[in-house]
């Protein structure tokens, strides 16, 4: 079914790369979604008024909110693909993760306010009433609702996109929602107690959870996101690919909408190669990476010295000291210019956040170990910190 509805409406559905097809399938997912949930407000709220239930209008106002939503998502997909202008030179592609943002917000909304009406409901209890035509309602939804989680996360995978990722966990939900209800209206019936408004509240609670847990993953994209591992590696991968360059770090990837990025990093090249051949690898690889992979790509050029036996021993030690405090710990840029009275050991180390000891400690202890090394050696450490995941099992 989702397959045959992408093919019927979705232009170039194969090209998911390509930003113009990404919105449309956003677009395509929005509208499919206020249609549903819009059915499902109509059948909910008829059904929940004829038999008094309360628990099942709740769940009807939490259809016609969803249907909201997935307007937000539609207008977020469309505004997301409006050009860079003089005042957002990144583009607008951030707007699909603040209508995700949005959406999150009117859930939590909605089941405060079902948290309300339904323990109105449990101070003034009133009977309702349950008939096959009732059953048959919750039943058709909970497959409906099935069929949109699914339709939601197949769609979510094939665009990554957090917004309708946020919109299937939506859609779990409201099936243990929508489910909950039916158990009780079943309690109800063969055992006379009614359940209706303590269940409208259990549906208000599991409501706001979802809403909460919306909120944190919508959330995290804005304030930006460490890229996956596999982007990482397969950026390692390629940047190492080219003759010429011995080395990385320092990489750094922001993300401005899920087709705009946007990366900075120090590609090593020997210090004896001429600089316009450098400088000529460097173009190359920018240029491949916006070509290729769409990556806004600035690298900045670190020559190191590989042909002077002293200086490589001489990191080689440095290294194993850094090593020994902290294995986590990496080392870069390591270059030394030496004096007659003292000799300055320049390099970079790079800790990774959450280490157990802070930088101040960890500068001193290397300090201290190279002061051992000979006391004419002054280490002169920058403090880095790594902002993507580790990709030490790709030679690095």
């Amino acid at each position: 079914m989702t397959d045959f509805l992408i093919k019927l409406f979705v232009k170039d559905y194969q090209k998911t790369s390509e930003a113009s097809v990404r919105q449309r399938y956003g677009k395509f997912a929005g509208a499919v979604g206020i249609v549903s949930n819009l059915a499902l407000f109509v059948i909910k709220i008829t059904a929940g008024v004829i038999f008094n239930s309360i628990a099942i209008t709740a769940d009807a106002i939490n259809n016609l909110s969803d249907s909201g939503s997935s307007l937000v998502t539609l207008l977020g997909f469309k505004l997301s693909g409006k050009p860079a202008d003089k005042q957002h030179p990144y583009g607008h592609a951030r707007m699909e993760y603040l209508s995700g943002l949005i959406v999150s917000f009117l859930v939590l909304f909605l089941g405060l306010q079902l948290v309300k009406s339904s323990v109105e409901k449990i101070i003034n209890p009133q009977d309702t009433q349950f008939t096959l035509l009732t059953l048959a309602t919750l039943v058709v939804a909970i497959l409906i609702k099935l069929w949109q989680s699914l339709f939601y996360r197949k769609i979510s995978r094939l665009i990554d996109s957090t917004a309708l990722l946020a919109s299937a966990a939506d859609s779990r939900s409201d099936i243990w929602a929508t489910s909950a209800v039916l158990v009780a209206a079943l309690i109800s019936q063969f055992t006379g107690h009614n359940l209706d408004g303590y269940m409208g509240v259990g549906v208000a609670l599991l409501i706001i959870y979802t809403g909460a847990q919306l909120v944190r993953d919508t959330s995290s994209p804005l304030l930006g996101m460490a890229p996956s591992r596999e982007m990482v590696d397969g950026i390692y991968r390629k940047i190492l690919s080219y003759e010429g360059i011995i080395g990385l770090h320092d990489l750094r990837v922001h993300n401005y909408g899920a087709s705009q990025y946007f990366a900075s990093v120090h590609c090593e090249v020997p210090a004896s190669q001429d600089i316009m051949v450098s400088h000529d690898i460097i173009d190359n690889i920018e240029r491949d990476f916006l070509k290729e992979q769409g990556i806004h790509m600035v690298i900045h050029l670190d020559p190191v010295v590989t042909n002077d036996a002293k200086t490589n021993a001489l990191c080689q030690q440095v290294q194993e000291i850094v090593m020994a405090i902290a294995p986590e710990i990496s080392m870069h840029d390591f270059r030394v210019v030496w004096g007659v009275s003292h000799t300055n050991l320049i390099f970079d180390i790079v800790v990774p956040f959450g280490l157990y000891r802070d930088d101040d400690d960890i500068v001193n202890a290397i300090t201290e170990k190279v002061y051992q090394i000979d006391s004419a050696y002054n280490s002169v450490i920058t403090v880095d910190h790594q902002y993507v995941p580790d990709a030490s099992d790709v030679g690095i």
